[in-house]
């Protein structure tokens, strides 16, 4: 394991901790740069929507934790982020999570003579199945030819 890998294990373990204390979901960790000189971006999230409050909150919390335990030689800059309007889908849980809402999905293998969809989350089935309303038309997508999906903003 590298020294960049051990250090985003020990990073994750306490945004983790952070974000359960501030009563969010940890969504992502990043560590951009090397290091002496790192950028630790945290992304959280929760049902009720993230605000500044909570972003602040997971932050005072994730920097007394790495204070005390220190697994970052040098100085770093610590960013606590939400997801975004346009975030990324990560699985069946998030498609269940938007349904009605409009995405874009890229897959693997051809689906309707195309391998990237825009349309609305209509349902999900059997655990594995995602039904995007593409043009008026159904479309069904197995989740495991799925290989990028993100929330499309809608104005």
């Amino acid at each position: 394991m590298t020294s960049k890998e051990r250090i985003r294990k020990k990073v994750t373990e306490l945004a983790a901790e952070a974000s359960e204390t501030a009563g969010v979901e940890l969504f992502d960790v990043e560590l951009l740069g090397q290091p002496g000189k790192m950028v630790i971006r945290v992304t959280i999230d929760s049902d009720r929507g993230v605000g500044i409050k909570d972003c602040e909150l997971v932050s005072r919390q994730l920097e007394a934790l790495l204070d005390v335990e220190d697994p970052i030689p040098g100085s770093y800059t610590l960013e606590v982020t939400s997801p975004g309007l346009d975030r990324p889908l990560r699985g069946i849980k998030d498609f269940k999570r938007f349904i009605g809402r409009l995405a874009r999905v890229v897959t693997k293998q051809k689906v309707d003579n195309q391998t990237f969809h825009v349309g609305r989350i209509k349902a999900v089935e059997d655990e594995e199945v995602v039904i995007l309303e593409v043009k008026g038309r159904e479309l069904r997508i197995p989740g495991e030819i799925i290989t990028r999906a993100r929330l499309e903003i809608e104005i």
